[in-house]
């Protein structure tokens, strides 16, 4: 895969070819002096990890130093969602140098790993259930090594301060969320499994229930052997230890061991960018699912969206966007190291053009096929099955730096298997189950040793065309991520809607002939119309629900969003 280089205000300046410069989107009414907004802020799923990173903001950190912060907080608060058995990806900007940066902390398959992995002895797929909780769907942790790696480059504070309300919490006890309490008590298999019973069962043998203080001091340990060791914490010694002999434990028990963990490495590379209207769009390579974000974005350009605010025409034009966007990326995405992905041919102007007008203006038609961009080879369609686990934070710090960061155990509690106080993830069941098709084609997204499998993640740094940052944005949820942000960029940017607005309005997710959303948010009559075009929408997520968190710059300072159906909120100072 050919890389966008590093972007200078120049460069961004060309990528626009010669469009007019985006000023930072605009508050509505008049400002006052009264009404000035803070400078720097955190927007993120728990309000106790919010609360850490601005603590980290305040005492002069950067915006990394206090995504570490974060991290290790939701980790504890929101274990079914993200942690340090986890991986991630996030996109930073320098507000001095204007570079975007790609951080890559997904998780990667055992040397031991074969295609065939999630075959049962039958020689077919296994469940996906079974596949879940097993040993063989652990990937090597990410995401404490990429935020090591990115904390080396662009933090301000000790490594080792940036640990302490999170330990605090684990040792002395925090109050059990809600979602957290209701994903132990659900019927997730990863909670039903031992070390998920054991840690979420009260003495009196019931669930934790929202409220309840629960302290984790195994978590704390971690914690303190983290801020003094850094990753190797984790992916060396006792820890690693542990978790390989987890791993090797039935049922079907994994491939990890020792050198599999102590090899790992996140990268850093140059975002992504593409121009979007005024604006310039920066998202990670592949394997995770921005570039397919800038597809969409793409095939949106070429309509008249930003006519349609929040109306049937401006959703079905988004609707039929989402169906293209979502069968180039099923087809071709994986990860760029074994596979070729033809994220050039796949954004070119020409192709986007040509994808553009298979929207029918007025009817949905059947499910659009993969298109033939250059570069595309021949793939299997893709048989991966996504489940959803994972949360999304912003931060913005005092000197303008900004990231944007998508983290994750796989689904709900990883694997359900606990080592050293925090859950391991199954994210190895990202990949495809059926690695060829009957021909013989390999399919992008297969199993090999030492392989990232393919993500939704997307987080997303909005530029202007002097390279000043608009906003940060960016969602959990499963395979539906790519649309929830897809909607956040196309609310904010082209409907002009305030960050908080435009994470709240409906979520539709169209993907084949099905349209997932929530008809009950929609304006009076945007739903039937919506049906008149043959988009017949149903009810509940395609996967995950959102969590979209995003932060804007304004002339009278940050606004931040938090989605309105999670825990989260946005705070600054």
């Amino acid at each position: 895969m050919t890389f966008v280089k590093r972007l200078l205000p120049l460069g961004l300046a060309a990528l626009l070819s010669g469009a007019s410069i985006a000023a930072p989107l605009a508050v509505q009414g008049k400002p006052t002096a009264s009404e000035k907004g803070p400078t720097a802020m955190v927007a993120a799923a728990n309000p106790m990890a919010v609360d850490a990173g601005l603590k980290v903001l305040k005492a002069g950190g950067s915006a990394v130093d206090a995504a570490v912060a974060v991290q290790a907080v939701l980790g504890l608060v929101e274990p079914q969602s993200s942690g340090l058995g986890g991986g991630a990806f996030m996109t930073y900007y320098d507000a001095k140098t204007h570079q975007a940066t790609a951080y890559n902390g997904r998780e990667t398959a055992p040397a031991g790993a074969t295609p065939e992995m999630f075959y049962g002895p039958d020689g077919k797929p296994l469940p996906k259930g079974q596949a879940m909780i097993s040993g063989r769907s652990a990937g090597v942790p990410g995401a404490i090594a990429m935020l090591y790696l990115a904390q080396h480059e662009h933090g301000k504070l000790a490594w080792a301060n940036l640990f302490g309300d999170a330990e605090h919490l684990a040792a002395d006890g925090f109050p059990v969320p809600r979602r957290m309490a209701e994903a132990a008590s659900s019927r997730a298999p990863q909670a039903s499994q031992p070390d998920a019973v054991a840690y979420f069962t009260k003495p009196d043998g019931t669930k934790v229930q929202p409220g309840d203080i629960m302290r984790n001091p195994a978590y704390a340990d971690t914690l303190k052997k983290l801020a003094a060791e850094g990753p190797k914490a984790i992916l060396g010694g006792p820890i690693a230890e542990a978790i390989v002999a987890r791993l090797h434990q039935g049922p079907l028990p994994g491939t990890m061991t020792l050198k599999d963990l102590a090899s790992y490495k996140p990268k850093a590379t140059p975002a992504v960018c593409r121009p979007y209207r005024i604006y310039v769009v920066c998202v990670p390579p592949a394997p995770s699912g921005g570039p397919a974000v800038l597809e969409g974005l793409g095939i949106l350009q070429r309509t008249d969206i930003p006519a349609h605010p929040n109306d049937a025409q401006g959703w079905y034009l988004f609707s039929q966007a989402s169906r293209l966007m979502y069968a180039d990326r099923d087809r071709y995405y994986g990860d760029p190291d074994f596979v070729d992905v033809p994220m050039e041919g796949l954004l070119a102007p020409d192709y986007l053009d040509a994808r553009a007008k298979l929207i029918n203006p007025t009817t949905a038609g059947p499910p659009p096929r993969p298109g033939q961009p250059r570069g595309a080879g021949v793939r299997a369609p893709d048989h991966t099955l996504e489940p959803g686990g994972t949360t999304h934070f912003v931060i913005v710090d005092k000197d303008g730096n900004a990231l944007s960061m998508t983290t994750t155990v796989e689904s709900i509690f990883g694997d359900g298997r606990m080592v050293a106080g925090f859950f391991l993830n199954n994210q190895l069941t990202d990949f495809s189950f059926e690695p060829k098709d009957a021909d013989g084609a390999p399919a992008a997204n297969s199993v090999a040793g030492g392989k990232r499998p393919r993500s939704s993640m997307a987080p997303a740094i909005v530029l202007d065309g002097q390279g000043r940052l608009v906003e940060a944005v960016g969602s959990p949820g499963g395979p539906s991520i790519i649309a929830f942000n897809l909607k956040a960029l196309v609310a904010t940017l082209d409907w002009k809607l305030p960050m908080q607005q435009a994470l709240a309005l409906p979520n539709l997710i169209a993907a084949g002939n099905f349209y997932a959303s929530e008809p009950d948010k929609y304006p009076p009559g945007v739903v039937d119309a919506l049906a008149a075009k043959g988009v017949k929408l149903a009810g509940g997520p395609f996967g995950e629900g959102s969590g979209l968190h995003g932060i804007e710059v304004t002339p009278n300072g940050l606004r931040g969003g938090a989605d309105p159906r999670r825990e989260g909120v946005a705070k600054g100072y």
